[in-house]
């Protein structure tokens, strides 16, 4: 069952990212159905998952169903394009083509979920992990830092809501590192973010920003690493 769904996800993946070059996209998004790169499209899945599976005559009705259900999918995407947020149109595509490789799989090779595992303790933890140090520790992050109203922090001057998804990226990069147990990797990560910030505290020449960017800095990354230890020693204790 793995190694179907591995031949079948190489398959995608070279036929949907590798060999769909940008001018096809733009062609497709202006011409829908009627351009040429949206059959050539589904020629490279074909021809991708022929070779992955070896010609196997078992699967050509796995192979037909994926390519005409990848190409209806594609359809209804192009006929979305610009009334439905770029990105959610781009998970929700992904989404309905793993689902109907997953179908595949199961199709050829029947499989029972491991729902055991899915709902223990540990992968619960695990999940609760996350979800404290990404949208959790965002709030706090806030609420902690909303006391102090520099002049220097312009939300104009910067990308929208960049400071929230950098404290997550940043929490997530030491949970990982805890986990794998390279403590060294977090210093290296501190000094990265230290020579990025350089620049703006030159700039800025006050030490009312250098204290907050060192607070804010101190606060995310002691949060991670006390989430981290958390996680480690009640996942040690199951």
């Amino acid at each position: 069952m793995l190694a179907l769904t591995i031949k079948l996800l190489v398959a995608h993946v070279i036929g949907d990212f590798v060999l769909q070059p940008n001018k096809w996209v733009q062609d497709k998004k202006a011409k829908t159905f009627k351009s040429k790169y949206f059959y050539l499209h589904g020629l490279v899945h074909l021809l991708a998952l022929l070779v992955i599976l070896q010609f196997d005559s078992t699967y050509w009705l796995s192979i037909a169903i994926i390519v005409i259900s990848h190409l209806i999918i594609d359809l209804f995407k192009l006929r979305l394009e610009g009334k439905v947020n770029p990105r959610l149109l781009f998970a929700l595509d992904q989404i309905l083509h793993l689902g109907v490789i997953s179908a595949v799989v199961y199709a050829q090779e029947p499989y029972n979920m491991p729902w055991d595992k899915v709902y223990s303790p540990k992968t619960l933890l695990f999940i609760l992990a996350i979800l404290t140090i990404t949208h959790v520790s965002s709030i706090v992050m806030k609420i902690t830092m909303g006391k102090w109203i520099l002049k220097e922090d312009k939300t104009e001057d910067s990308l929208e809501n960049a400071g929230k998804y950098i404290g997550i990226l940043e929490r997530l990069f030491v949970f990982g590192f805890i986990l794998l147990n390279q403590w060294s990797a977090i210093g290296l990560l501190i000094a990265a973010k230290s020579v990025f910030r350089f620049g703006d505290l030159s700039r800025a020449k006050d030490r009312k920003l250098t204290e907050y960017i060192l607070i804010g800095t101190l606060m995310s990354f002691g949060l991670a690493i006390s989430i981290g230890l958390l996680y480690q020693y009640i996942n040690w204790l199951l």
